[in-house]
């Protein structure tokens, strides 16, 4: 390997480089090429290309067969460490950094791009506003560097924006790849949930059945798909209610809860996956998303357009391997509490989540009788801040076992509630102030009294900060798996094809698939030691090898 080398493309396709010091600085004089591709594939040993940005340039070496290892993202970099610095929020570009470099006007971020269904040529789309000569973009380099070394923990940091620049190519290949999608199953499974569609666009035969079932309960025309409506409806039949949530609406006793219910089921799969969906986001059998690493302050992903992140169950039937071909759906077992015990550093705590087996069932034998409902209550009661009823009486039962578990997440609320910026174990920051965190698929109660002395809103950002080190912290750790895993796959032809915060999907021939499964727990294994040193707790996946996902589970 060469070490580092700086890239920049041009206008006319071909690209400015530089081989760079340790200390970010250009180490040899500024080459122009007149083919961005050539240029890359001419210079195989450089062990990290250092960018503006990845979308940018990575799409084009991607679609040209031309394979980067490793890279440095300068503007997600530049996000990472101005959060660091206490400054999420201000401008993050390669532009903005430049300017703030000649003390200059600093210019805002481009606008976000809507993504374009079904198309990949919006990767390819320079930003407006974000130009930086060269030499800016190795004085910015060069700068983040040095800012790396100011930071809380230097090398902790330094990890993280490499850990972010690959989750960065990591994106770029789960859009190339594509998740396998047969479109005539999905049509197939939109007829069974909603019957016909009807000429003009309305709403299909079970939604208009569902919408008059749901009239006839209140006696009058109501439109369930404006809760405002159905609300009006409640009050007027002499139920109260706040909203139309589903849990909510299942606390009261009424005929017209079951066909509403029903219906905002089948209405979020017709309006967020049905067949419009299903014609602007499926090409020739892929389903390509636009991921975006980092989307949320905590670090996990979001994706631009698709819903990537929100497939219903129901529709898993129609992701299907190619013939030939094996899905391997992998699960991070109990990601978050075995996170928390490696940040915390709690000895029993640890060494409890050193075991690949149920975290909730081997903490109950050590402090809850056996009982797992009441272990598991308590440890997402203690990440999710549960702190009044039994979850106070489970969260002591928790603390007089695991003190410094507990302490953690403490004074991790503490530190929200009084404005202070708090971070994840390798240094992602949480902005200053930020709403509650919710969980209800927890069952956590989310409306408690205020502490004596404290305001809702230092609550709020208690109850954030309190869930951010750890969901942050396991956001950390899955970059460097998911590049890990992206370095073990290197050599095969299997293909990274689907990410959220706890599962990954690997698409390939069935001859790999055993010894993709090995590279999962393999990369789960790496990642735990990069992101937390040698500690006895480890990160198991459960993993299954089928043809359709909905198969995994």
């Amino acid at each position: 390997m060469t070490g580092r080398w700086a890239l920049a493309p041009l206008d006319d396709g071909g690209a400015l480089l530089a081989p760079l010091a340790a200390d970010g600085s250009a180490a040899g004089p500024v080459v122009r090429e007149p083919d961005l591709v050539a240029s890359v594939r001419a210079r195989p040993g450089v062990a990290r290309w250092v960018w503006r940005s990845t979308p940018e340039v990575y799409p084009r070496l991607l679609a040209a067969g031309v394979p980067v290892e490793r890279c440095y993202d300068v503007e997600a970099a530049e996000q990472l460490l101005l959060g660091h610095e206490g400054r999420l929020g201000e401008p993050r570009s390669a532009a903005a950094a430049w300017a703030r470099l000649r003390k200059v006007p600093v210019p805002p971020d481009p606008p976000p791009r809507s993504a374009e269904p079904g198309s990949q040529s919006s990767l390819f789309e320079p930003r407006a506003g974000s130009d930086v000569p060269f030499e800016g973009l190795l004085a910015v380099y060069a700068e983040q560097q040095r800012r790396h070394g100011l930071a809380e923990h230097p090398g902790r940091m330094r990890l993280l924006t490499a850990a972010e620049s690959a989750g960065m190519l990591v994106a770029a290949d789960l859009h190339a790849a594509g998740l396998p999608w047969r479109a005539d199953i999905h049509r197939e499974v939109l007829r069974e949930l909603l019957g016909e569609r009807y000429a003009g666009g309305g709403e299909p035969r079970r939604l208009a059945e569902l919408a008059d079932e749901v009239s006839e309960a209140f006696g009058h025309r109501v439109r369930p798909d404006l809760p405002a409506d159905v609300v009006r409806a409640f009050a007027r039949a002499g139920v109260r209610v706040r909203s139309t949530r589903r849990w909510e609406l299942e606390k009261v006793d009424h005929p017209a809860v079951e066909p509403l219910v029903q219906y905002k089921k089948l209405y979020r799969i017709w309006t967020a996956n049905g067949w419009t969906w299903l014609q602007d986001w499926v090409r020739e059998g892929r389903f390509r998303p636009e991921y975006q690493p980092g989307g949320t302050v905590s670090g996990r992903w979001t994706t631009n357009g698709g819903g990537a992140l929100q497939i219903p169950r129901v529709l898993r039937r129609a992701v299907v391997a190619d013939e030939g071909w094996r899905l391997v759906v992998a699960d991070a077992a109990q990601m978050e509490p075995r996170v928390l015990a490696a940040i915390s550093r709690d000895p029993d705590f640890m060494e409890v989540s050193g075991h690949r087996g149920d975290l909730y069932a081997a903490l109950s034998d050590r402090a809850f009788a056996g009982d797992r409902a009441q272990a598991k209550l308590a440890l997402l009661g203690a990440i999710y801040g549960q702190t009044s009823g039994d979850g106070l009486k489970n969260l002591a039962a928790l603390r007089r076992r695991f003190p410094l578990a507990v302490s953690y997440v403490d004074e991790a609320a503490r530190a929200g509630e009084e404005g202070r910026l708090v971070r994840t174990w390798l240094g992602r920051t949480s902005p200053r102030a930020a709403g509650a965190v919710e969980d209800d698929e927890a069952g956590i109660p989310q409306e408690e009294e205020a502490p004596q002395g404290s305001t809702p809103s230092s609550r709020a950002r208690g109850r954030f900060t309190r869930n951010f080190v750890v969901q942050g912290s396991a956001a950390d750790w899955a970059l460097l798996m998911l590049a890990a895993l992206r370095g073990a796959t290197a050599g095969m032809r299997a293909e990274l094809v689907f990410f959220q915060h706890d599962e990954v999907i690997v698409h390939c021939p069935r001859e790999e698939a055993d010894a993709v499964v090995e590279a999962v727990q393999s990369a789960a294994d790496t990642a735990g030691t990069a992101a937390f040193g040698q500690t006895p707790v480890r990160f198991p996946f459960t993993t299954a090898v089928v043809e359709r996902y909905s198969d995994a589970k």
